[in-house]
């Protein structure tokens, strides 16, 4: 069977401004979800390698939670469930709640395999010298931790620029919920379908293009690093950082 389609410019031009509206929303959606999701997957992914049990317990366990369940799942008890709880959210509120929370569940072991990869030595030298657990944790750990970690975060944003769609589901007026709209007025999806399939793939670029710049910029070559060296005799080799609350 010959497939006898071609594609609707006109449509594709009438469609354009409000398919850029949505994505607009998609772009600002995804930005503040990985903003809130960066904060807080940061500290999961410290309390992930604190000593005080409960903290790493608890930590481990949002972790565990959020990456176990689908994102699909974690928008419809945010959206539909959680009011039957006393705590009624808005579409965009809930839209940025599921996908900052998810976001930060990976976050946190992206900055945990980060923070572990720093070696011990730094700690110890950083002690050494009289700082604070978190001062280290400030000033010597996280500033080296992510100019590491700048792929994988990249990674985890295109990821969650393409999971918005999902919130979709709850009418939420992203790129593919308004090409959805288009669909039921011009009974053409093919058109519309490919045409937000186009959007999506020219946006993943640009924030790939941009986030290999960053990474070009951020990286420093092993001659160039700056690090600390701990004292004669202090931890030799590579130990697992810990941070100490």
């Amino acid at each position: 069977m010959i497939l006898d389609w071609e594609l609707d410019l006109e449509l594709v031009r009438r469609s354009l401004p409000e398919l850029l509206q949505g994505t607009w929303t998609t772009f600002t959606l995804t930005t503040s979800s990985i903003g809130l999701g960066l904060v807080l997957g940061t500290l999961l992914g410290m309390f992930r390698l604190a000593r005080p049990w409960p903290v790493k317990m608890i930590s481990s366990a949002y972790v565990w939670f959020f990456r176990g369940t689908p994102l699909l799942v974690q928008i419809f008890i945010i959206y539909y469930a959680l009011p039957f709880a006393g705590l009624s959210l808005t579409r965009w509120q809930a839209g940025i709640a599921a996908l900052s929370l998810n976001s930060a569940a990976y976050i946190a072991e992206i900055v945990r395999a980060g923070v572990q990869s720093i070696d011990r030595g730094q700690t110890e030298a950083a002690q050494a010298l009289g700082l604070t657990g978190l001062q280290t944790a400030w000033h010597i750990i996280l500033p080296q931790t992510f100019r590491r970690i700048i792929p994988p975060l990249g990674n985890e944003f295109i990821a969650l620029l393409k999971d918005s769609s999902l919130v979709s589901v709850i009418a939420l007026e992203e790129l593919l919920r308004k090409g959805q709209v288009i669909v039921t007025r011009s009974f053409k999806p093919i058109d519309i379908y490919v045409t937000v399939a186009v959007i999506y793939v020219a946006l993943t670029t640009v924030v790939s293009i941009l986030l290999h710049l960053v990474e070009r910029r951020l990286t420093v070559s092993p001659t160039t690093a700056p690090s600390i060296r701990p004292r004669a005799g202090a931890g030799a080799g590579r130990q697992r950082t810990r941070i100490r609350l």
